[in-house]
């Protein structure tokens, strides 16, 4: 029988390790009774039903990753949490058109299958998917020898939403007098991370040697779900901005409407400790603000009336507070008054 000097294998791709990772993924969805009703991960494409009791049902999409924190989860060699980030940039995404996370897949791209680092990746994807109360109905692994070096890998996710027509989030319901509240971060979330690279490498700082550092730069992002649905549902909000890359300035001038403007008093923002430890490596407040959440995660827009209302949905930890109005000015989209506290 004649041998063939070339297969996929030796080139480089397990196909059976694939599939092993794929049956892996099939069971723990089937543990974790996933809401979705058709559990057919595996297939070639996933079938889910749309809810009941909707008149006019609008689908909302976003698709995401966690830009270079994955370096930092490399260095680390920590990869239980980064699925969580990876879920929670997407969901949050999708709140701020007033809808609900329904599914969610996932991408990741791999130099060499590694089924150890494979399951901790997708078990953080998994429990993304529980605290946002969304199904995990399918994704794609491919293992691509050559276009990644050693150990790289690269992950991104796709959600998928709905709302009903007349509970959808738009620019016309901001008005002026309306109030700005900011739900508090619990840290950098996924964004600036090649800043704080940056910072390191200059610095010559081991985050192997940092506990700290190792705590706060893997800390997983906040998923804002449950708590922001609730205030969804009794109609208490205007608009929504989830703050990522860009920050406060970058996000929330996303959804100011024509001569409307949102007048921000930094020096009611709580920050971080982790935000002070950057900032004295020697940022400036300008870039901090552009860049990083700096203690942010999300912010909504609600008629004065509704401050008290909306606190009670959240927990300590993230009870949101009044960190600005909306004023008329042609001009401008946003103004910051005072200077922000670190």
């Amino acid at each position: 029988m004649k041998k063939y000097k070339f297969t996929y294998q030796n080139s480089g791709v397990n196909i059976n390790a694939s599939d092993n990772f794929v049956k892996y993924i099939a069971n723990i969805n089937k543990k974790k009774k996933s809401g979705n009703i058709n559990n057919n991960i595996g297939s070639f494409a996933s079938i889910t039903s749309i809810p009941k009791g909707l008149k006019q049902p609008l689908l909302v999409s976003s698709t995401d990753g966690v830009g270079t924190k994955i370096e930092i989860a490399n260095k680390l060699k920590k990869y239980d949490t980064i699925g969580i980030d990876l879920v929670a940039m997407c969901v949050n995404d999708i709140l701020v058109q007033g809808a609900k996370p329904l599914i969610f897949l996932d991408y990741i791209s791999i130099d060499k299958i590694n089924l150890g680092k494979l399951k901790k990746i997708i078990k953080g994807i998994q429990k993304g998917c529980q605290i946002s109360g969304c199904s995990l109905v399918g994704g794609e692994t491919a293992e691509m020898p050559g276009t990644y070096s050693k150990d790289k890998f690269d992950i991104a996710g796709f959600s998928l939403g709905i709302v009903e027509k007349k509970k959808l989030l738009k620019k016309s319901n901001i008005k002026e007098n309306d109030i700005i509240m900011a739900v508090p971060s619990n840290g950098l979330h996924s964004n600036g991370y090649s800043l704080v690279r940056n910072i390191l490498n200059k610095k010559k700082i081991n985050i192997n040697q940092n506990k700290y550092l190792k705590k706060e730069l893997m800390r997983p992002t906040k998923i804002y779900v449950k708590e922001i649905l609730k205030i969804l549902e009794k109609n208490l909000v205007h608009g929504c901005a989830h703050i990522t890359g860009g920050g406060l300035p970058g996000n929330l001038t996303r959804i100011i409407p024509k001569n409307i403007c949102a007048n921000i008093h930094l020096d009611k923002i709580k920050t971080l400790p982790i935000f002070s430890w950057i900032k004295n490596k020697g940022v400036s407040d300008f870039e901090m603000l552009k860049t990083f959440n700096c203690g942010i995660g999300f912010c909504f827009i609600i008629k004065k009336s509704n401050i008290n209302k909306v606190k009670k949905y959240f927990k300590k930890e993230f009870k949101p507070y009044v960190i600005g109005e909306l004023i008329k000015d042609k001009k401008n989209k946003i103004l910051f008054n005072e200077k922000i506290k670190w």
